[in-house]
């Protein structure tokens, strides 16, 4: 059995040496050294190959790779990097990453081509001022030999480790048992459905209910999967950290988690990612080795850490924490690393459908047949908007500008006569907030990128920490520069004006290009997955989530029923009551009064969700006011993990009170109260986004494109946070409870089309 690996992957392990240092960046995105690379080729000769596949063997090890361009007239293969920024400030170890690879592509082309000699040169391409900077050095078909072969040892003994991992794991996956006696009612044919997706190489849209026990449902039949597609990965991703709490639960249940003192019954290698900000050490430092201690010698030491977390295995964010400080290496970046050599991956779905998407990259760099599983799916809608949608903040750019070193005054100095004109020239007229703009600011996006140049060569001399404002504009402005070259109908290009703040006099004009329908940006991903499940409890109607999400045309839509039964569950509408805007006021007694009435009639716990923290705060207000007695508590507008878990702890089996929460946020999915934790709810508003002005122009460009504009900004989006704060209420086959929908519009036939079909009869009063 031959371990493949890409040429990059193989000098990645073998060939980098020394600090962690991200100075010489951002670098450029991926379709600007795409054009980089296409410029290069156009300057060339008519003999000039482009992309020549190679490949080689050395033992147990098959190597491939493209090289970048060829030009056989002067025996010499090119290696193209784009860069922007000085080249000379470009670290030495990232320089000698790209001899490495240039050498090994040198090697298989003298291989396939019976070559003697070739000059090998590294081009250097600046994105900004469009000049190459070649490096050259005429080799030796031996030398060449000698350098691929000492690259392939350092490696060799670790493929070596891998094919066997590989066998044993998939070995252990054939034999894979379900955890439990049986499948809960539901259970199996979801587990069906998922493997007979990842079978067919293709994607499935599951509806299942909550109760079924979607994760471990998903989780099983895809590992099950693994040994027979082959999957290289299966990646488990979440929009929420609850639903990375329960994949572990799940995993753990399959045998995948050490017991103490005793190894995995499974042996998969497990790693949760982390976000950067959370995993990292020192915020306070920049990601090099002469500002961070965990930066400095990362390669050098990362070999050792590597391998202690491949025999840990189980690598969730506190066990890959403790490795790396063990070995004095940076956690977020050994999470990075870990990705490579992982089985099983549960983390974000940025990660995998994000515009800078690290598992998506490495996918397409080494090759990964993946298998995808995303919880929670309803939410990529939004989340994948936001993943194509940039802004930048008008007033804290003037905040920055005040207090930039000199270096950097004249090309963000370009930026703010730029952003002014585009003001003055397109921005909201006199008494207006809002406007939309057809054209994108060529302008200002040139100045931009200068400026973000300009950044990374001040940056290579000067620390910059993780969380300064400088940082953060030259992250904002890259992806701004990114996300404007690939603007179309999908998005909107609009500005919007700013308050001044603390002693500023003049208004500013943030902007945003806001991305509506995420569908051509998520569906190369699908496309790139050899197979997965969107799965959710609310993944109706159909049309709306393969609309805007992309999903393959063959991608079978699956509904399955609920383990639940009417008997379980009571449904009130308010027919009589409207908690439209103009009827906040009338509505705060009726709702503080329904309120108390089912607390008296059935003592327990119950949540209450409304549409804003201030519609929450008048009726707990109203509420404390009449009905003294009646125990509340309330979210708050920012809660850390502390605050999050306390107002859950307030829900105690045996308890009385109501907890109010916001509709849409952190407590109306992805929570778990079962039994007598939680027997009621109480929905007020159909949680409808807000009516304002860039509402309103998504629902204009919905309109056109998909002809429900309304239903597509406004009613589908305010449904399904109704109905995923309704099913917190049963959670279990023995749970019983009431959930009242505060509004007379539940009572109109195209809201209850949208309530989950097991549910009874409402009652109307």
């Amino acid at each position: 059995m031959s371990y493949r690996i890409a040429v990059r992957a193989l000098c990645e392990f073998a060939a980098k040496t020394g600090d962690l240092d991200l100075r010489f960046t951002p670098s450029p995105s991926a379709q600007e050294g795409i054009v980089g690379h296409q410029v290069v080729g156009e300057r060339r000769g008519a003999d000039y190959e482009r992309e020549i596949a190679l490949s080689g063997c050395y033992c147990q090890l098959e190597v491939r790779g493209r090289a970048d361009g060829y030009d056989p007239k002067a025996n010499r293969l090119e290696e193209i990097k784009t860069h922007r920024g000085e080249l000379s400030r470009q670290p030495a170890n990232q320089r000698a990453l790209h001899w490495a690879q240039a050498k090994v592509y040198g090697h298989l082309l003298c291989l396939e081509r019976g070559l003697d000699a070739l000059t090998v040169t590294l081009v250097y391409f600046d994105i900004v001022s469009q000049r190459e900077t070649p490096l050259s050095e005429h080799c030796s078909a031996d030398e060449l030999r000698d350098s691929f072969e000492t690259h392939c040892r350092a490696f060799l003994a670790w493929a070596q480790q891998e094919l066997a991992h590989r066998r044993w794991r998939d070995e252990s996956l054939k034999t894979l048992a379900f955890p439990f006696a049986d499948f809960r009612q539901g259970q199996r044919p979801l587990a069906e459905s998922v493997y007979k997706a990842i079978h067919t190489e293709r994607w499935l849209m599951l509806q299942a209910p909550t109760g079924i026990g979607k994760t471990l449902g998903t989780l099983f039949p895809m590992l099950k999967a693994m040994p027979g597609e082959p999957l290289d990965k299966l990646l488990f991703l979440t929009a929420r950290n609850t639903g990375q709490a329960l994949a572990g639960e799940a995993l753990d249940q399959l045998g995948a988690k050490p017991s103490a003192g005793a190894s995995a019954a499974l042996p998969l290698r497990v790693l949760t990612l982390t976000a950067r900000d959370k995993a990292c050490e020192h915020p306070d430092k920049a990601c090099h080795g002469d500002a961070c201690p965990l930066a400095a010698g990362f390669y050098d030491k990362l070999p050792v850490a590597r391998a202690a977390a491949v025999q840990r295995g189980w690598l969730d964010r506190d066990g890959l924490r403790e490795i790396a400080l063990t070995h004095a290496v940076c956690p977020y970046y050994l999470g990075q690393e870990m990705a490579r050599w992982a089985d099983v991956i549960v983390g974000d779905v940025n990660y995998w459908f994000d515009f800078h998407a690290m598992l998506y990259a490495l996918s397409q760099q080494l090759s990964w047949r993946v298998g995808v599983l995303v919880d929670e799916a309803h939410n990529l809608v939004e989340r994948g908007r936001g993943m194509y949608s940039a802004s930048l903040d008008h007033v804290a750019f003037r905040r920055l500008k005040a207090t930039l070193p000199k270096p950097l005054t004249r090309p963000l100095g370009r930026v703010a006569s730029a952003w002014q004109r585009l003001d003055e020239e397109s921005g909201p007229g006199e008494g207006q907030d809002y406007r939309v703009v057809e054209t994108l600011p060529g302008k200002l996006i040139g100045a931009l990128q200068q400026a973000v140049s300009a950044i990374v060569e001040y940056q290579s001399e000067q620390p910059i920490a993780l969380d300064s404002e400088l940082q953060r504009f030259a992250f904002d402005a890259q992806h701004f520069c990114r996300v404007a070259e690939t603007f179309g109908a999908h998005s909107l290009f609009d500005i919007t004006r700013q308050a001044p703040r603390g002693r500023q006099r003049k208004a500013g004009a943030a902007l945003t290009l806001r991305n509506v329908v995420p569908a051509s940006f998520l569906a190369p991903r699908f496309a790139a997955a050899h197979g997965g499940t969107l799965f959710s409890a609310t993944l109706t109607p159909e049309a709306y989530y393969r609309d805007l999400l992309g999903v393959p045309g063959d991608a079978p839509w699956l509904t399955l029923e609920s383990p639940f039964c009417h008997s379980q569950l009571k449904v009130h509408i308010a027919h009589r009551l409207s908690t439209r805007y103009a009827d906040r006021d009338a509505s705060l007694t009726p709702i503080a009064d329904r309120i108390a009435e089912q607390l008296e009639a059935r003592p327990g716990n119950y949540l209450a969700f409304f549409s804003s923290f201030a519609y929450l705060e008048r009726v707990a207000a109203r509420l404390a006011e009449r009905h003294p007695q009646a125990r509340q508590w309330c979210q708050a507008t920012r809660m850390d993990d502390a605050a999050r878990a306390d107002f859950l702890a307030r829900f105690e089996p045996g308890g009385r009170g109501v907890g109010f929460a916001v509709l849409g946020g952190i407590f109306g999915e992805g929570i778990d109260l079962p039994g007598e934790r939680l027997i009621g709810a109480f929905v007020a508003t159909l949680g409808l986004p807000q009516v304002n002005p860039v509402n309103e122009q998504m629902r204009a460009r919905l309109q056109a494109l998909y002809g429900r504009g309304y239903d597509y900004a406004y009613f589908f989006p305010g449904m399904q946070k109704v109905v995923q704060a309704a099913g917190r209420v049963i959670r279990s086959g023995s749970d019983e409870g009431v959930i009242h929908l505060l509004d007379d519009r539940f009572a109109r036939h195209e809201a209850r089309a949208l309530l989950p079909a097991w549910w009874p009869a409402p009652a109307f009063d």
